[in-house]
């Protein structure tokens, strides 16, 4: 993803269009609910697995018609 992305709007925006809690969210990445509370809270940004990680279940759900990202899937 962009180093520039705001990742805590882009995570939260995520999660309201898939109607999923943190928990559920990090059970889907595969990561800790307290990572992705901290993604959501600014207060640390994601490594670059847990951006492939986001990157590739961002990808699927566009694929799949649930997810609409304004500007797109991040590079």
């Amino acid at each position: 993803m962009k180093e520039n992305r705001d990742y805590p709007a882009l995570v939260k925006d995520v999660r309201r269009q898939l109607a999923l809690s943190q928990e559920d969210l990090a059970r889907a990445l595969g990561v800790s609910y307290a990572t992705i509370n901290r993604w959501e809270n600014g207060q640390v940004r994601p490594s670059k697995l847990g951006k492939a990680q986001f990157d590739a279940f961002c990808a699927g759900m566009i694929q799949q018609g649930k997810l609409n990202l304004s500007q797109g899937i991040p590079d």
